[in-house]
């Protein structure tokens, strides 16, 4: 067996390790539950932060347990988490108090701070901050800062410190929206200057899949890796699980439609959004990875049992398009391909049966990503190839053909497409394979290629132009 990588996914709910050879072949995995995150309702969002790294601890032994004597051939691994989850920790790397998560909005004073503080450094990055920013998060943490605070951390910066015994760099992705300024490659001072924040607590930021340490020796007897197994620096869950779909080169994107509807692609150029709608990520290899999140998406679907949805997707495919125009957000409030803190779902027209109704939220989510594809067209990043698709979406074959449909454009439907595989392509990147490219090219899985039905464009199109004169009727575009 040759040398091989592992990737390490720590989501909301649930850690993730994949070890991987350099063709991309699965040889261990492993999951871990995480508790529940708290959130009371009125902003605030956290998850005890002491139970990520036992999680990852024993994904890590349950892998290494399972390859036996080929465990000393992991060579390198990287981390990927959530966006901007925060926490501070002592002088040995512990939780001095629950993590702050991705989703927490307590900080909207810090976030008013932080735009006007850096207005000008926003206007040329084009990363705007906000309330369910990092950066507002760590301006929280520093008015509130426990005793014997000795650095901010985020997720994964957290495990690699775990992993490698001493305070590691974080990447780039993780850094993004918690201050770190990715056209000059420095953090904006004058924003954490006005939150407050002392410099000594934040880590120094490295390219993805920089080296940042190795594995230390109480980190191996406690997981099976080997003493000195390269840590690398990983990136956030969206930008991992665009990896992982094989989108690395200019012009490419990928939708990943979870419970929310994310698209990303490549760029040469910085492409910049003035609404912020979209942002960019620095590229590995040193180019741009623009997209977004939105707040629709699987979500949509929420009230449909699980067990009828392969069922209800094969029925609305063959209905053909709905008689409704449907835009399905739950909630309240839009962030992509528009910001609209006030949106709310809408329906134009009342569907026939529930066959219907199912196909008119299909569309409507499909909608919402043609229109952020012709978004991020006119702000001028280059679109070539099929879209491709992972995540939940993606295991719908017949979601897939009314997404091509709508599209009117190929989808390249891969499945496989896990976060902790985007997480181990950027372990392998310097380890197995010389760059990330390459080592998409051997690792990613092939995809099934759908095609749009030409017969119902017609019909789509014009439902489409309908959805978009609403939007535009609302003052959302």
């Amino acid at each position: 067996m040759s040398e091989l990588v592992a990737g390490v996914d720590i989501a909301t709910a649930t850690v993730r390790v994949q070890v991987h050879d350099p063709a991309g072949a699965l040889v261990a995995a492993a999951s871990r539950p995480l508790p529940e995150p708290v959130r009371p309702g009125d902003g605030r969002s956290e998850q005890d932060a002491r139970a990520w790294w036992p999680a990852v601890r024993d994904c890590l032994a349950e892998c290494t347990s399972a390859l036996g004597e080929h465990r000393n051939r992991i060579a390198a691994l990287a981390v990927s988490a959530t966006s901007g989850t925060v926490v501070a920790v002592d002088s040995s790397g512990e939780p001095l108090g629950p993590a702050l998560m991705y989703d927490d909005r307590r900080a909207e004073r810090e976030a008013r701070t932080a735009a006007e503080a850096g207005a000008a450094r926003w206007a040329r990055s084009g990363i705007t901050p906000s309330a369910s920013s990092g950066l507002a998060r760590i301006g929280w943490l520093a008015g509130h800062l426990p005793s014997g605070t000795a650095r901010i951390c985020h997720t994964a910066d957290l495990i690699g410190w775990k992993l490698t015994g001493a305070p590691v760099a974080v990447d780039s992705s993780h850094a993004l929206k918690s201050g770190y300024d990715p056209v000059a490659q420095e953090w904006a001072d004058e924003a954490l200057d006005a939150l407050g924040v002392p410099h000594r607590l934040l880590p120094e930021v490295v390219r993805p899949a920089a080296e940042i340490g190795a594995v230390g020796e109480q980190a191996a007897a406690d997981t099976g890796l080997p003493v000195g197994c390269v840590v690398r620096a990983g990136m956030t869950d969206g930008c991992a699980g665009q990896l992982a779909a094989g989108a690395v080169s200019d012009g490419e994107f990928v939708t990943v439609i979870g419970t929310t509807l994310v698209l990303k692609g490549v760029s040469r150029e910085l492409v910049h959004d003035p609404t912020g709608a979209v942002y960019s990520h620095r590229h590995p290899d040193g180019m741009w990875l623009p997209g977004g999140a939105a707040n629709v998406g699987g979500s949509a679907l929420s009230d449909v049992d699980p067990a009828e949805l392969s069922e209800l997707d094969s029925a609305a495919l063959r209905r053909g398009p709905a008689t409704a125009v449907d835009y399905p957000l739950r909630g309240k409030g839009e962030r992509f391909p528009f910001t609209a803190a006030g949106a709310t779902g809408f329906r134009i027209g009342r569907p026939v049966d529930r066959i219907d109704e199912h196909r008119g939220r299909l569309e409507g989510i499909a909608f919402c990503e043609r229109l952020a594809l012709q978004r991020l067209a006119d702000l001028g990043a280059p679109q070539a190839g099929p879209i491709r698709t992972a995540g939940g979406g993606a295991r719908s074959a017949a979601w897939c053909r009314i997404r091509a449909s709508v599209l009117q454009r190929p989808v390249l439907r891969i499945p496989q497409a896990a976060t902790a595989l985007g997480a181990a392509l950027l372990a392998a990147t310097g380890t197995l394979h010389p760059s990330l490219t390459a080592a998409a090219a051997e690792m990613v899985p092939n995809g099934e290629l759908i095609e749009p039905d030409a017969a119902e464009s017609p019909r789509l199109e014009e439902s489409y132009q309908r959805f978009c004169a609403e939007l535009r009727a609302r003052g959302w575009i």
